[in-house]
């Protein structure tokens, strides 16, 4: 581990305060795993912009995907009706 120092908002760090007390962890804790997980969204947002200009690069062709159009009917299961 490796000691930072940071500048954070007054109230910014009063919610955090009042979050790590109410769920039992400390300051450092928490904040390792925010920044872990805006880690992930970040990188998960990279690989779906990759997966976007592929698509725009070589587009999907219609005889590629036409077997799956009728699995994309979800009707009424998704929606609590049966």
């Amino acid at each position: 581990m490796k000691t930072i120092q940071m500048t954070i908002d007054e109230t910014l760090l009063q919610q955090v305060d009042q979050t790590v007390e109410d769920i039992g962890t400390s300051r450092s804790a928490f904040i390792r795993e925010a920044l872990e997980q805006a880690l992930h969204r970040y990188h998960i947002r990279q690989l779906e912009e990759q997966d976007a200009a592929g698509y725009i690069r070589i587009p999907a062709q219609a005889s590629e995907t036409e077997e799956w159009v009728t699995e994309q009917s979800w009707e009424d299961e998704w929606n609590g009706v049966r």
